[in-house]
């Protein structure tokens, strides 16, 4: 599955909450009026100016640590030979920068501890699957 920006904002969106400047007297028996929701408009403001933020470092071309998910780096590729794949005559590519993405320790932990069932729906394709009777189930 893939993580589209409005599920970005949806997720930013339940997740967080503002604080009220003032408290009523109503606030004070029940604590959870003390905040209020956020936005779809200003969480998609966050998620947009996240994003921004991220590519505005890269074009810069310092690298983007987030803490728990990975780090992005930009990479310098020089010129080298090649072969144009339709005609298959040699040709040089072009030096240019390329992204590159380096997961950090806990999320491969995460990745590799995550549940079968999660594994399986990533790929795709219907799983045989065998109950402790040894009969084919899908």
């Amino acid at each position: 599955m893939t993580v589209t920006k409005a599920e970005l904002v949806n997720s930013v969106l339940r997740k967080i909450r503002l604080k009220k400047p003032k408290r009523g007297r109503q606030q004070y028996l029940f604590p959870e009026f003390d905040y209020e929701p956020l936005t779809k408009k200003r969480a998609a403001e966050i998620v947009d100016t996240t994003f921004e933020i991220i590519k505005e470092s890269l074009e810069k071309g310092e690298p983007v640590l987030v803490p728990g998910f990975g780090k992005f780096k930009v990479r310098f590729k020089w010129a080298r030979k090649g072969r144009n794949p339709k005609t298959g005559e040699p040709m040089i590519l072009d030096s240019r920068r390329v992204i590159s993405f380096q997961c950090s320790p806990k999320l491969k932990v995460k990745i590799m501890t995550a549940p079968p069932e999660a594994k399986e729906a990533d790929q795709g394709a219907p799983f045989l699957r065998y109950d402790s009777d040894r009969s084919k189930t899908t």
